[in-house]
């Protein structure tokens, strides 16, 4: 599988990647999905200290212990659990970071975290201090790179500006083109990378198309919009290829993305997105085409 360099790091990253947070927490299935991944050639994996209260940090930690050194391990910090476990809160602070990573260690069994993201953040937060936190962090030798998850155009500018961040994770779809105008250039233009998630807009750029389709459709598509743009996108796109292909090449086709995170609950689903990366790239056209029927939708609400 191809790879891409993530930002100015010496960590190089598979085109496709997979988020675990869909592997569950049954350990038998979570590692045959992890198993497959490695097959398919896939070395960059995230994770968050979130999901399943760190369960899913622990069972990948123990699913790559024989792979550690070919495998680039992400993971996230900031939202707290509540004791109670009933919800979290936010904490960006130089000292729950300080703290939290020793945890995210310890479960994911490793001496170091490859890439260290916030894990969302407003223009609110302290942003120095928590810049502060990560540049520690790599100093003392517990994380590799940082970067940041985050949508918000006003927080990635901050962290473009006065951080070392080498990548930024970000929803990005033929449906979701909002970091088009306002993020992609700003962080290509800065040899910062993009990390993308979301790349099937909840399925309905797999071929399932709109199976799973909700009646309030989709960010700003109405139901009836989707009904009308999403099968004339697969008839002209995807006579002869899946349109999941189209839709992870249309995320590698900007030269701003490094990898597609994409999620799997089954090895046969790691196996169809692995294909789907390996494919042959979208021809300008046809990128052309996808930008012609789809809207260029921007940040209204995230800032």
């Amino acid at each position: 599988m191809r790879k891409r360099r993530l930002g100015n790091s010496d960590l190089y990253v598979t085109e496709l990647g997979l988020g675990c947070m869909s592997i569950g927490t049954e350990e038998k299935a979570a590692r045959k999905i992890i198993e497959a991944a490695l097959e398919e050639g896939i070395n960059y994996f995230d994770t968050a200290d979130l999901y399943d209260f760190g369960e899913n940090e622990q069972l990948l930690g123990k699913a790559l212990k024989e792979s550690r050194e070919q495998v680039i391990i992400a993971t996230k910090v900031g939202n707290r659990w509540k004791a109670d476990k009933s919800g979290w809160t936010w904490d960006p602070s130089k000292a729950y970071i300080k703290e939290a990573v020793k945890n995210s260690l310890k479960r994911l069994g490793t001496d170091y975290i490859d890439l260290y993201q916030l894990h969302g953040g407003t223009i609110l937060d302290p942003v120095d201090e928590t810049i502060e936190a990560f540049e520690e962090l790599k100093e003392e030798g517990f994380i590799r790179y940082y970067g940041i998850s985050s949508i918000r155009p006003n927080v990635i500018r901050e962290y473009v500006e006065k951080s070392n961040i080498v990548s930024v994770m970000m929803q990005y779809s033929m449906l979701d083109r909002r970091p088009e105008e306002e993020a992609l250039p700003l962080l290509h233009e800065h040899g910062i990378s993009v990390v993308t998630r979301g790349p099937l807009a909840k399925g309905l750029l797999s071929d399932r198309l709109l199976e799973k389709a909700s009646e309030k459709g989709y960010l700003d598509y109405s139901l009836a919009e989707l009904n009308e743009i999403l099968p004339s996108l697969k008839e002209k796109l995807a006579p002869s290829r899946s349109f999941t292909e189209v839709a992870l090449q249309y995320n590698l086709a900007n030269p701003a993305v490094a990898s597609v995170v994409a999620g799997a609950s089954s090895p046969e689903q790691i196996r169809l997105n692995a294909q789907a990366v390996k494919s042959e790239p979208l021809t300008e056209k046809e990128v052309a085409f996808i930008k012609e029927r789809t809207k260029a939708n921007v940040y209204k609400d995230h800032r």
